[in-house]
């Protein structure tokens, strides 16, 4: 009776894949500086996960390995059904354009163009023509409906964050990778992105995975993972701020 539902007759589902997984990864740079030391983590789809660490823990490598900015040294990277960690620079490149999103502290708006071409360069880069439907209802989730037209020095700094997020959902991809993205932002701001990001996983079943220092930001996740010394050395379901925060001064991060 193996893999079939006793007394149906029909095939069990096999489960999907994780969003993202990762299997005895390492990563080792010139000179000997190992960066990840053989870490293993999965991701299953909709879910809002925080990597923390003190500065050299490996987290910034991680998300760089996971989504195809860099190539392990060893170790499996699978995205979806994708494998990922034997892909030369150029298959990188195409599977970052078609199937990960990226939001950064800085924002990377270009200045010259609106909030409209901003949100759409990249599928116009890929010449792929945006679903309308779907930026619109990003662009109204979001709350910027009435800025399309606007130059992002003209928005404020969560404005600019907002775009960037959208900007990062409209090719729908698999994944969403956030490093460190309330860097750059005033304390309201902040909690107003982190929040959205969260709604953004909870009500359209979006995966992201949010590289913080911050452990109030890193609070808004589902999950939390803490690296040192290249490896994941706990996650945490539920996280709260006084958890993480504990966690870090534990790890020397004061």
């Amino acid at each position: 009776m193996s893999g079939v539902l006793a007394g149906a007759g029909h095939p069990m589902a096999a489960p999907p894949a994780p969003a993202i997984e990762l299997a005895n990864v390492s990563k080792t740079y010139p000179g000997g500086v190992r960066a990840l030391d053989d870490v293993s983590l999965s991701v299953e789809h909709g879910t809002f996960l925080a990597v923390m660490g003190p500065s050299g823990s490996g987290k910034s490598t991680l998300m760089h390995c996971a989504a195809g900015l860099d190539s392990p040294t060893s170790g499996s990277i699978r995205v979806g059904e994708r494998e990922i960690s034997g892909l030369n620079e150029t298959r990188r490149t195409e599977l970052r354009r078609e199937h990960i999103g990226f939001v950064f502290q800085s924002y990377n708006l270009v200045p010259a163009l609106s909030v409209a071409d901003n949100i759409t360069l990249p599928l116009r880069l890929a010449g792929r023509a945006p679903d309308r439907e779907w930026v619109r209802t990003l662009v109204e989730r979001v709350g910027l409906a009435d800025r399309m037209s606007h130059r992002p020095a003209e928005l404020s700094g969560g404005q600019q964050q907002r775009a960037a997020i959208v900007r990062a959902l409209v090719a729908k991809p698999a994944v969403v990778f956030a490093d460190e993205p309330t860097g750059a932002l005033d304390l309201r701001s902040a909690h107003e992105v982190l929040g959205l990001l969260r709604e953004l996983v909870d009500e359209l079943r979006q995966t992201v995975v949010m590289v913080t220092h911050d452990p109030a930001a890193a609070a808004q996740a589902h999950h939390a993972v803490v690296m040192a010394d290249g490896r994941v050395v706990e996650r945490l379901y539920r996280p709260t701020a006084p958890e993480l925060a504990d966690r870090l001064v534990k790890l020397g991060e004061v």
